[in-house]
């Protein structure tokens, strides 16, 4: 059985004011390529059964510099749908909703942006995790992504609820890697970087 890999976008003009990106599809900085270029070392050598990636341009241009050619893109890697909360920061947040907290609080929707709960995020990782099982018997499995959704999808493939997401920070351009021991997933590594 092989190990599940997770390696988060680089930065991005919004995850480095600490914006809520969502959907809104932007572009890596340079300092993001750099990050994602960094990767490429910490993957040499290793030969993956699978590799997805979110759909969107900060997903696959990471995955393209980390040298990962062949990436599919999987549309449930996408990150968590912020609602009313895209492009916004926390702290603006609480500045209107005092102790407002993503994981609990969840986010406003609407019309143009319907937003996501936790538990909905969690569906999404369980569809990828089921994908991916098949790939693991074959070898690593590689993904792509979001920090949201990549530390959702961590607590899914750990058994514990969506919200425990919570509980993995995640930086941009860091791999972490899931493992089994005595056939149970663990955490091996997190927020890796060269």
């Amino acid at each position: 059985m092989g190990d599940l890999l997770l390696a988060r976008h680089g930065e991005t003009e919004w995850s480095r004011a600490g914006r809520h990106t969502g959907g809104t599809d932007l572009p890596l900085t340079p300092g993001g390529e750099d990050q994602a270029r960094s990767l490429a070392p910490l993957l040499a050598g290793r030969a993956f059964a699978l590799v997805l990636t979110s759909p969107l341009l900060r997903a696959r241009r990471t995955a393209e510099l980390a040298g990962l050619a062949g990436a599919v893109p999987e549309p449930d890697l996408r990150e968590w749908d912020y609602g009313g909360y895209e492009g916004v920061t926390t702290a603006d947040i609480r500045r209107a909703r005092p102790g407002w907290d993503l994981w609990t609080d969840g986010v406003p929707s609407g019309p143009e942006f319907p937003g996501e709960s936790a538990a909905q995020v969690g569906e999404r990782a369980d569809r990828v995790l089921s994908r991916v099982v098949g790939a693991l018997d074959a070898g690593d499995v590689m993904l792509v992504a979001h920090g949201h959704l990549l530390r959702v999808l961590t607590a899914r493939r750990l058994g514990l609820p969506p919200a425990d997401g919570r509980l993995f920070r995640l930086e941009t351009g860091t791999l972490s890697r899931l493992s089994l021991e005595h056939g149970s997933p663990v955490l091996a590594e997190w927020n890796t970087r060269p």
